[in-house]
């Protein structure tokens, strides 16, 4: 009898360490191949947590960008991820996307890494994206165009900033129904660099509007319609 029980706890233990060894290898890194095409389902979430410079440089197409290097900006952009979707997570080589993971991970969400980051990637001569030598607006066209209207609302935020993708569709209802017409001055995060120091913009999204040449409100983060149109009113 206590030979049967042996035995049975024996199995017992055996069954869970293969469950836990299978679920630990679960999906969680991905090689260059297989993350390609598990990024190419429709509304999937793509993080590079590299630095601004490096992103620009060259990345993966409708990656979001939060640098690991950085927790303040990681975790002001992180947390506008959606835990009800997977994040496909990369960086250069692997390190600072698999700290990233784990973080992550204790947050509640289910991550997936690139094996070999960015590099593997494009050892495999898959496509990259990048800003490349595009030019920076320059602080007097910025001034220029503050100075010749009457109201001005700036966004300075980015196509990879998570809270800045979140805001499109407010940004896209404003611009239809305004309490106040404006014109609409888009200043790129990773790009326009001399003209975030001029109006010392810090964090993305930052909004800032503008009457008859002077600033009069500013927000940073995330805004409601509500809140945009009692600036404009």
């Amino acid at each position: 009898m206590k030979c049967k029980l042996l035995c049975c706890l024996f199995l017992l233990t055996t069954v869970l360490i293969s469950c836990a060894q299978s679920a630990s290898k679960e999906s969680t890194t991905l090689s260059a191949a297989a993350f390609k095409e598990a990024i190419a389902q429709k509304e999937v979430q793509v993080l590079d947590v590299r630095t601004a410079a490096e992103f620009n440089g060259g990345h993966i197409q409708h990656a979001l960008q939060a640098n690991w290097l950085d927790k303040k900006e990681f975790t002001d952009r992180t947390q506008h991820l959606d835990k009800s979707k997977t994040v496909y997570i990369y960086c250069q080589a692997g390190g600072r996307s698999a700290a990233a993971q784990t973080y992550l991970a204790e947050q509640g969400y289910k991550v997936i890494n690139l094996e070999g980051g960015m590099s593997n990637w494009k050892m495999n001569s898959f496509p990259v994206e990048g800003n490349g030598d595009k030019a920076q607006m320059r602080v007097i066209d910025f001034k220029k165009t503050i100075a010749a209207n009457d109201y001005v609302l700036v966004d300075v935020g980015a196509e990879w900033c998570p809270p800045c993708r979140k805001m499109l569709p407010v940004l896209a209802e404003l611009k239809q129904k305004p309490a106040h017409p404006f014109y609409f001055l888009a200043v790129d995060g990773g790009i326009d660099i001399e003209v975030m120091k001029a109006i010392h913009s810090e964090g993305l999204p930052t909004f800032i509007l503008y009457k008859h040449g002077k600033e009069v409100w500013r927000n940073q983060g995330i805004t409601s319609l509500e809140t945009f149109n009692t600036a404009l009113k």
